[in-house]
This record gives C-alpha cells, sequence and structure tokens, in this order.
C-alpha cells in the first residue's frame, strides 16, 4: 500500500513538471501518464476507496464508491493540475438548494478534514458546511452571497499541493471534464431494464420490464408521514404529467400529489385509507407501456428490492406499510351505535360524512376490507340514501369499564390537529413568554372603516376591522423590527419585509395562511387576500407556500365575543397579537364630564430570548398609536 502511494506522488509529480518543461522527453511523459490509471486502480483495489477519474480513464469493474465523494466531491486527471470538484451539499432531507452566507475558508488556505469550510442557508436553518478531505482551497466558483444554488452544483476547487493555485486562476468549469452527481459511480454491467426516477424513486434491475418506483412525497418541509386519503387514479389508467395522482392527508393539510412523468398506473402498493406511511415508502409503481401493466399484478414491492440488491451487502428490506389492523377495542366504539360492529372508514370519508352531518352506519365500503372511503360517502350523499346521524350512546358496560365514567365518544385526531398540538405544547414549554396588553381606542377607526365602504361599495370591497389590524400590526412591525424577528440558536434573524399570519380556524383544525408583503399594501389588498386565504383554508386547499414561514401572527377571537386572552407563540416567530372584542366604555372626558368610547383590548406576546420587555412595550405603544388613529397608516 505504502510502495503504491508513493508511485502514485511521484507520477502525479513528474506529469505536473513535465506538463510545464519542454524539455522533457514526450515519449517518457506519454508512457507515465498511461501508466496512472494503472497505478489508481491497484490503489483502489487495496483500499476500496476509488477516487474516481474521468470516464476514459476510470475502470469500469470496481465496483465500489465513497458516498462522500460521489456526493461533494470528484477527482479529476486533465491538462490541470490533479484537482477534486466540490459540490453544493445536501445538509437536510429536504434540501434541493442553498443559500451560501459565508465562505471560511479563502482561496490558498489549507484545509483539513473537519475544517468549516462555510456557511450555508438551507430550507431549515444556517449549517456549517465540513470539509472530508484535506488540501487547498484553489478555486471558489460560487461567491459570498450566491443564491439558490442546486445542490450538486460545483461551487469550488480543491488540490493536493498549494503550488497546483496558480493553475486554477482563470479556471473555466464548462471547459473542464464533464461532471455529473453520479459520474463517479460505476457503470451499471447491463442496462437491460434499469429507468431512472425522480424524486427519490428507484427502478431496480430485476427481470419485470423497466418500470418507476412512486414513494410517499414530502408534501412539507415538516412531514415525515402522512395519511394516503384516496388514490385518483386506478390501476391501469394512464398518467400525465401534473395529473393528480393522489390525496395526502399531511401534518399542515389534505394536499394533491401531483405526477411528475408519464406512464401508466401499474400496481398500487398502498390503498386508500392508509395512515402514517413514512415519506419515502414506495406506494406504488409506473410503467411506460401499458402492455407491461400484466407483469406486477402479483408485484409487492419486495421483489425489486431482493433484486437490485448486491450480493456483498444486501441491505434490509424497506418495509411497505398496510393499512392499520383494525382490531375490535375492548372499551365503547369509536362511532356506530352502542354496542354495534365498529365502523371502519378513512379519516377523510369521516371528515366528509360530518360535514354532510350522515350516518356512516350500514354503508358498505369499497375499499380493503370493507373500509369505507371517501367515494362511498360521495355515493351516497349524491343518492338522497343518507341517514342523518344518530346520536352516540354508549353501553354502561363501556363506562364502566373506564371506571364508572360517563358516556363519551372517542373521536380521531386528524394529522393537522395532531402536529398543531405537538408544536403548541413545545413553544409552551420551550419559549419564554411574557405578556404586554392594552387597551385601543377604536372610535375613529370605526368611521373612517364606514366612511372606506361606502366609497368602495360600488367595487365591490368591504374593508373589515381586522383589515385595520393587520395594517396596523404591520406598521408596527416596520417601526419596530426588533419584533419582526424569529429565534435561530446562535443567532436572531430579523426580517426586511412583514409576512403576516393569520388564524383561521377551520373544520380540519387551526391555520394560519400568511399576507405576504403586509407592510407594503393597501387596506383593499389586505382584504382581497385574507378572504380569499380563509376561504382556502376552510376548504383545506391552500398551497404550501400559502400557509408556511410568516414572520408574526395575529389571533382574532373578537368576533366571538372575547374580551381578551393571551395567545401562544408560533415558533420560530417571536411575537402573536391576540385581539379581543370591542366594547363601549364609560370614561371620564377632557372637559370634565363622561364619554362613551369603544375599546379594544390587544394582548401581545413575546419571546423573551428574541424581545426584551422594553421593545415589546414600543410595539404595543406604536400598534396603539396607528388604531387610534388610522389615518397615520396612510403616510
Amino acid at each position: 500500500m505504502a510502495s503504491c502511494r508513493l508511485a502514485l506522488s511521484a507520477a502525479r509529480r513528474f506529469v505536473s513538471q513535465t506538463s510545464t518543461s519542454s524539455s522533457s522527453g514526450p515519449l517518457l511523459l506519454q508512457a507515465v501518464k498511461a501508466s496512472l490509471p494503472a497505478l489508481y486502480v491497484a490503489r483502489d483495489l487495496v483500499t476500496a476507496t476509488p477516487l474516481g477519474f474521468p470516464e476514459a480513464s476510470r475502470a469500469p469493474s470496481l465496483n465500489v464508491s465513497n458516498p462522500l465523494l460521489r456526493s461533494e466531491h470528484r477527482r479529476f486527471l486533465s491538462s490541470l493540475p490533479e484537482y477534486d470538484e466540490m459540490y453544493m451539499p445536501s445538509l437536510s432531507p429536504t434540501m434541493t438548494q442553498g443559500n451560501i452566507i459565508k465562505w471560511k475558508k479563502q482561496e490558498g488556505e489549507k484545509i483539513a478534514p473537519g475544517d468549516v469550510l462555510g456557511e450555508i442557508e438551507t430550507d431549515k436553518a444556517t449549517i456549517e458546511w465540513e470539509a472530508q478531505e484535506e488540501g487547498v482551497l484553489a478555486k471558489i466558483l460560487a461567491p459570498e452571497g450566491s443564491k439558490d444554488v442546486p445542490c450538486g452544483q460545483l461551487v469550488a476547487i480543491l488540490v493536493e499541493e498549494g503550488t497546483d493555485i496558480s493553475a486554477f486562476a482563470s479556471f473555466d468549469p464548462s471547459a473542464a471534464p464533464k461532471q455529473s452527481a453520479q459520474a463517479s459511480e460505476p457503470e451499471p454491467e447491463a442496462v437491460g431494464t434499469d429507468k431512472p426516477a425522480e424524486n427519490g424513486a428507484s427502478a431496480p434491475r430485476d427481470s419485470l420490464p423497466p418500470h418507476t418506483k412512486l414513494e410517499m412525497p414530502s408534501l412539507s418541509p415538516t412531514m415525515d408521514k402522512g395519511n394516503l386519503v384516496e388514490w385518483k387514479k386506478e390501476e391501469g389508467e394512464e398518467i400525465s404529467t401534473g395529473d393528480v395522482i393522489a390525496a395526502i392527508e399531511t401534518d399542515k393539510a389534505t394536499m394533491e400529489w401531483e405526477s411528475q412523468d408519464d406512464g401508466f398506473l401499474a400496481k398500487i402498493l398502498v390503498p386508500a385509507g392508509t395512515e402514517n406511511v413514512k415519506v419515502g415508502t414506495q406506494v406504488a409503481v409506473v410503467v411506460e407501456d401499458k402492455a407491461d401493466v400484466a407483469a406486477f399484478a402479483g408485484y409487492t414491492g419486495e421483489d425489486s428490492q431482493a433484486a437490485a440488491a448486491p450480493s456483498a451487502a444486501p441491505p434490509e428490506a424497506a418495509e411497505t406499510p398496510q393499512p392499520r389492523p383494525q382490531a375490535e377495542p375492548s372499551h365503547a366504539p369509536r362511532s356506530g351505535s352502542a354496542g354495534g360492529p365498529r365502523i371502519i372508514a378513512s379519516p377523510y370519508a369521516r371528515s366528509l360524512a360530518a360535514r354532510h352531518n350522515v350516518s356512516l352506519e350500514g354503508v358498505a365500503g369499497s375499499g380493503p376490507g370493507g373500509r369505507i372511503v371517501a367515494a362511498d360517502v360521495e355515493e351516497l350523499v349524491a343518492s338522497g340514501g343518507a341517514k342523518p346521524k344518530a346520536e352516540t350512546k354508549p353501553t354502561a358496560a363501556a363506562a364502566e369499564a373506564f371506571g364508572g365514567m360517563p358516556p363519551f365518544e372517542d373521536i380521531p385526531v386528524s394529522q393537522i390537529k395532531k402536529i398543531t398540538a405537538q408544536r403548541l405544547q413545545e413553544s409552551k414549554q420551550t419559549v419564554p413568554h411574557f405578556y404586554l396588553s392594552v387597551d385601543c381606542r377604536v372610535d375613529e377607526l370605526m368611521a373612517l372603516r364606514s366612511q372606506l365602504n361606502k366609497t368602495l361599495e360600488k367595487d365591490g370591497v368591504k374593508i373589515s376591522v381586522n383589515d385595520f389590524i393587520i395594517k396596523a400590526a404591520a406598521a408596527a412591525c416596520s417601526q419596530v423590527p426588533e419584533c419582526n424577528a424569529s429565534w435561530q440558536g446562535e443567532f436572531v434573524r430579523r426580517y426586511k419585509s412583514v409576512d403576516m399570519s393569520v388564524a383561521v380556524q377551520t373544520e380540519h383544525g387551526l391555520m394560519v395562511p400568511i399576507v405576504k408583503g403586509a407592510d407594503g399594501k393597501g387596506l383593499a389588498a389586505i382584504s382581497a387576500d385574507v378572504q380569499r386565504l380563509a376561504a382556502k383554508a376552510r376548504e383545506g386547499k391552500l398551497a404550501p407556500h400559502e400557509f408556511m414561514g410568516g414572520t408574526f401572527t395575529i389571533s382574532n377571537l373578537g368576533m366571538f365575543g372575547i374580551k381578551s386572552f393571551s395567545a401562544i407563540i408560533n415558533p420560530p416567530q417571536a411575537c402573536i397579537l391576540a385581539v379581543g372584542a370591542a366594547d363601549k366604555r364609560v370614561v371620564p372626558g377632557e372637559g370634565g364630564g363622561f364619554d362613551e368610547v369603544t375599546v379594544m383590548n390587544v394582548t401581545l406576546s413575546c419571546d423573551h430570548r428574541v424581545v426584551d420587555g422594553a421593545v415589546g412595550a414600543q410595539w404595543v405603544k406604536a400598534f396603539k398609536g396607528y388604531i387610534e388613529q388610522p389615518l397615520t397608516l396612510m403616510l
């Protein structure tokens, strides 16, 4: 092994020196260059860690690869000195691109394994990118501040010797050997039935026709599992790019899963109604030709994994999720009449039934194991055969099983409600809340609102009190930007614009759609955004970008007659404003008498890690000023 390394090192130095010397013998240079691939092969056979050199020099029989080098580095031999290409790394499971905040190493600096190369802002946080190899940073190709750099894009060049840096002063990536994130992997011995799949799917090489595995997608940054509510396509149906394949209940909402490719749905491996399917689990198979569909009649998802696993190190077979076992509970049934059979239905079917106030008792389900799915409920409602939902009356025996508790009914918890509960609990336990309350007179605001609505009536625009509150809160965030921020652990991130999250209660759970750039919008634009987003939230049709993010939150319970309350902060935001109802009060007048005024109470919840008490008080004072003198919002 030592002699092999010495030979490699000597050969590389000789090639580098001879390439720049006109007096050296060209025949000897060619002989040494020709010997380099053989030396690499010998070294790789000993270490089982190939560096990966260009297609013409690579030994295709080697079937080993270093995943670190494959994902971030690739070594080349060319007219330039030997070098490694460094690609934008994927630093989180959902990261597809990132921002280069800062380079911690400069061109010419030496790098050792574990050294921090730079700071990368991912979709989750700002993370330090550590070096995996030693060398010298020869060239930075993506400067500090580069935005939306795709994972796998070339960002820097690494060399072994500092004397090689000058050769890369005018390095042009387009003139370098062809690069690819997959180029350093050995070529397959046979192409056969292999077909690359998109979105993390894989197509194994086996006796089956060419096919693509569809895996449970990640439809939100925080999603790690989901419920497969309904398949929109049946086995054998043709699928085109953009077609909706299925409805997936995530931790945020029930969302449509769109196809990224054309083909035919050959096999559904996870039936509708299956809950808690992990992201990345194979759920279906797509083929290019309809004639190939029949070949997957008995396909289970395990066949291809066994065929694709190398004999030297077979990976563990991934589990194919099955519908949750429908065992009879020992206590009161969750739905249906007391003592009667348990009704097996998907969460979405139950939601539809509750929406239409119909009973699922006696409905024949078309899903697996007789499970009632959404299509069964829709057909029931359309046919007019739906029975009103009867009041649940659990038996006395069921109550006795729980220590003499009164009659009860167990209500299934949706995925949205589960995640909301987890996050609010985490916020209350880990975020140091403090609260600031103030009364605001809203007589001038109500008068201005009435005047504006009369003017805008012909245009069909109606401004609400909540629209004024959003505008005033956004203006206060601009005036006191310390409150338009979030806690990031090692630093506080202060935002340049105000994306206002507005809490909306829906039958699916609490949603917080976002009015983007509220500080730069007028009352009419804010009103239109709120009405559109609230309607989509109640229908469960919000797109991810419409409810993910936000820099400040408003929760208004005034329409329910609540005078005041304290809201829980929505992490990682630093503040949330709780708005109560406006009511009439008699207060001392300026001339010594008494005046009747309309007063609204608001309470600001603050994260003390980000906002100090005095800063929070400044924000409340600014907000109160805008509410009591609403014309200042026009300035």
